[in-house]
This record gives C-alpha cells, structure tokens and sequence, in this order.
C-alpha cells in the first residue's frame, strides 16, 4: 500500500504534489466564515498595536498624515456595533448574487438552461468547449459581476453535462471571469474609471495631459487570446487531470445529463429564448435614442454612472426569468404560479450558507477598509518600488508583482488604482514611461490573484458553488485549483506586455509608451 502511494506521489511530480500540499493545508483552515471572523479580529488587534506609530506616508485621499486607525477604542466597537446591520445590508456582493440568483433559479429548475445546455453541446465540439467558456466568461466583464452570478456556475454545469468534471468548469469560468479581469474585447465601464485616475495622477506631473479612456483597449483585446489560450492548457493540462479521482456528489435532486431533448421541450426553448430574444431588442430600442433614461448626463451608455450600467443585476435577473418562466409553462414543468415561486425558493436555499459567510466577510472587509493597514501596505510597496530605481523594463515587472501582491489584500481595483496611480504614474512619467503604459501594467497585475485570493468579495461564492459538486470543497481545494492559473497567467501575461512594448504595438487609442 505505502509503495502505491510513493508510486502515485512520484507520478504527480513536484507541482502536483505542491498542489496536493496547498489543498491538504488550506483545508485545515476553519470554515470560510470563521476565517473572516479570526481575521477581523486580527484586524482589530494590529490595529491598536500601531496605530501610535508614524508612518512617513500621506493618505492620497485626505492629502494628510497617514494613520492606522484603532479600532478597540470605545468609540470604534460602538460604531461597529450600530453599523454592523448597514455593513452587511450593503455588502455590495450580496444584493448582485441573490437578486440575479433568482432569475438563474427560475431559468434553471424550470428546464430551460438545461436543455439549452444540451442543445448547445450538441454542435460544441469536446474539444472546443474549454476556450469557449473561457471566451464567454472573458466577455462577460462587460455587464458588471455577471460572470460571477451566471457564468461561474455554468461552466461546472457544462463540464458536468458534458461527462467532464463540473470543477474544471468552475476552474475555467473563474479563470476568464476574475483572473483575465483586463482580458477582452469590448469596452466596458472599468476602462474609463481606470483611466480617469490614471489621468488625475498624471496631472500632477503634466496639468494639460489628457487621456483616452479606451488607452489600453488594443491590449486588453489582445490580451483575451492570451488569456483563452493559455486558460484551455492550463484546464485540460493541469487542472482537470488532478481531478479525476474526486467524486462529484450530485445530490437528491441530480444534475444535468445528456439526455435527448423532446420535441415538447425542443418547441418549448425555442419559444423562451425568443421571448427572451424580445426582452432584449426591447432594451436595445429603449437605450439606442441619444435622450434615453438608460444614458448618463452625456450620452454614454457603458459608463458606471449610465443607469444601464447600474441596472445590469436587475437587466439578468429579467433575462433569465422571462425565458423561465415562458419554458416553464409549456413544457409542463410549471402549472401554477406556486412552482415559479418554489423554484425561486430553492435558488436561495441555496444560497443559506453564502449569506452566513457573506456576513462575516462584510465585516471584515470593511474593518480591513477602516483600518488603514490595507492603504498602508500599498503605499509601502509602492514607495520600495520606487527606491529600487530600476531601468524601465524592470520597475514595469515590479508594478505587475506588486500590484498582484496588493491585490491579495485590497479587492476593489478602483480603489487600489486610487491610492497607488498618484505614486505610480508621475513616478514612471520621470523614468520616461507613459501613464498609458503604467495603466497597463497595473491591470496585468490587478487580475492575476483574483483568483486566489479569500478576501475576493465572490470568492465565498464560488466555494458555495464547488460544493455543489463535491460536498468536501473548501478554501484551500479553491485556492490550489486556481494557482496553476494564476502563476502562469502572472508570468505569460507580463512576458506578453514586455513584448508588446518591444514591438511597439499600440495600447490603445492616442495611446504611446513614452512621455513626454
């Protein structure tokens, strides 16, 4: 017996033993809602160790002193314990997830995403269906967090349907979704947040520099090959093949298999998807008119301000029950408006142990947030960077690695950007690197460690939906699932970026890689 396991162990190599030992430790971890918990606490005592201590930093967006606040004052805890409702109602995971979760219940429990499943791996090739749900998980930055809520899970009920295993699904979403968050082709709303800071830092150096908010369009686009590519070897190389001995657990209810479709059914989704094909050309002429409500004070529809944007929960939530609730009732699934209701039901009762865990999550990362030690570390590392004094080429590796470090710590990327691009940006300009260039860097960076990170807002969810599949999931079987992607994702995408400099491919639009 021991033989064996050497011989299995042997067989693995030293990655996937490494990956095996990484699983083994983070599993020994407490549940995910005890971890927040245990690491708010820690929160809370290193910040009264110092906050007496003068760091030499000012907080970007105070213009003052920097201070790690306390937060075992008297005030502190009282504040935390009259804002501990808000906290957690404003979680802003939360409202996304379960609102959009209930038209995903609707849509699923009803049939209809299953036989669409069926109908699309009906002429997917096998040996597609990895960069295909790469590739769609990529495209589906551009509504908000709906890769998290909607794509994520389907990719483990594609795998699954498909005789593959539904966790490299997940893998494979997650991985598009989170880890090539700068990866694709379409403009979304994350470009000109990023760029309007970018463009506020470098006004410090130059007050008549103005950027386009599309600066690294060209590269994000190129970057989605990238990404697809190197996300289907790692999938079918690396990530599925560690899988095969894990069991998936379908549960009571069962999980979707290829059976043949019926006409009824057949007859069914093809109605549904029309009424849903309706929905949408019916938002479309709602916000096509330049004076639509869907558009901001100045026309745009992809800005973060532009209430299409700020409606993209909801806009899901609509497209999946409509086509739901149209298959429900005639296929026979539904036969009153009790079973729409009940398969609503059973979508949150899904989600009973997300909440618990989305809870303590809130109140950590906002006492992580209060605090100041985030901020703290990122204007740190920054300002080591900075002293390094490298040669241009070195210091944009150093922002890649720092801002993946930082990454680990901070979530939001427009807040990371906020803090660090008024350090970044004129830092680099003086090196004679363009801000576009540094932008690009910082994005690179921004995305790798999503993905294995605890403190990602969604991360608890994505845990919730692996023990769909295997009951046993936990922290750590995440954590080393996802490493291949982002080790390697860190090291070919900053290759990739170095090249694309060297061969002087634009950034993007009035883009430039040197400054002045």
């Amino acid at each position: 017996m021991a033989t064996k396991e050497a011989d299995n162990n042997q067989k693995k190599g030293i990655l996937g033993r490494s990956l095996d030992f990484i699983e083994w430790a983070g599993n020994k971890l407490p549940d995910p809602a005890i971890l927040f918990l245990a690491l708010m606490l820690l929160v809370w005592i290193f910040s009264a160790i110092l906050s007496p201590f003068d760091f030499g930093e000012v907080d970007p967006r105070t213009e003052q002193d920097l201070k790690v606040i306390n937060l075992l004052t008297g005030e502190r805890l009282a504040l935390f314990l009259t804002s501990m409702v808000s906290v957690f109602m404003n979680f802003a995971p939360l409202g996304v997830v379960l609102v959009a979760m209930l038209g995903i219940g609707a849509a699923e429990h009803s049939g209809y995403i299953n036989v669409g499943l069926k109908k699309l791996l009906a002429f997917t090739p096998q040996t597609l269906l990895t960069p295909m749900l790469i590739l769609v998980a990529i495209v589906s930055h551009t509504a908000a967090d709906a890769g998290y809520v909607l794509v994520i899970p389907l990719g483990g009920v594609i795998f699954y349907a498909a005789g593959r295993h539904p966790l490299a699904g997940i893998a494979a979403a997650f991985a598009g979704v989170s880890g090539g968050f700068s990866a694709n082709f379409i403009p979304s709303g994350i470009d000109p947040l990023l760029q309007s800071f970018t463009q506020e830092a470098a006004q410090l150096v130059n007050p008549e520099m103005l950027l386009n908010p599309l600066n690294n369009w060209a590269f994000t686009s190129a970057s989605s090959i990238l990404i697809v590519l190197v996300g289907w070897y790692v999938t079918d190389k690396i990530v599925e093949p560690r899988l095969k001995n894990i069991e998936v657990d379908p549960g009571e209810e069962g999980l979707p298999q290829m059976e043949t479709v019926s006409a009824k059914e057949s007859k069914a989704f093809w109605i549904a998807t029309a009424a849903m094909l309706g929905f949408l050309a019916l938002l479309v002429f709602w916000a096509y008119p330049l004076d639509s409500h869907l558009r901001d004070a100045d026309g745009n529809l992809t800005t973060f301000a532009a209430p299409l944007m700020r409606s993209i929960v909801p806009i899901i939530f609509l497209v999946t029950v409509v086509p739901g609730i149209v298959y429900g009732y005639l296929s026979g699934t539904f036969s009153s408006s009790k079973d729409l209701i009940m398969t609503m039901t059973k979508a949150m009762q899904s989600m009973g142990y997300y909440i618990v865990m989305a809870f303590f999550c809130a109140l950590f990362i906002d006492a992580f947030g209060q605090s100041n030690i985030g901020i703290l570390i990122a204007l740190k590392g920054a300002n080591f960077l900075h002293e390094l004094n490298l040669p241009g080429q070195a210091t944009i590796v150093g922002i890649i690695f720092l801002s993946a470090f930082v990454n680990l710590l901070v979530g939001s990327a427009s807040a990371k950007w906020a803090l660090i691009a008024p350090i970044f940006v004129p830092m680099l300009m003086q090196l004679g690197i363009s801000p576009d260039l540094t932008q690009a860097a910082y994005r690179v960076g921004d995305s790798v460690s999503n993905i294995i990170t605890p403190l990602l807002p969604y991360f608890p969810l994505i845990v919730v939906f692996c023990q769909r599949y295997v009951k046993t999931t936990g922290i750590g079987t995440l954590v080393s699932m996802m490493l291949p992607y982002s080790v390697i994702f860190l090291i070919t995408w900053t290759i990739f970026l170095l090249a694309y400099w060297a061969l002087g491919i634009p950034l993007g639009l009035q883009s430039s890689y040197v400054y002045p």
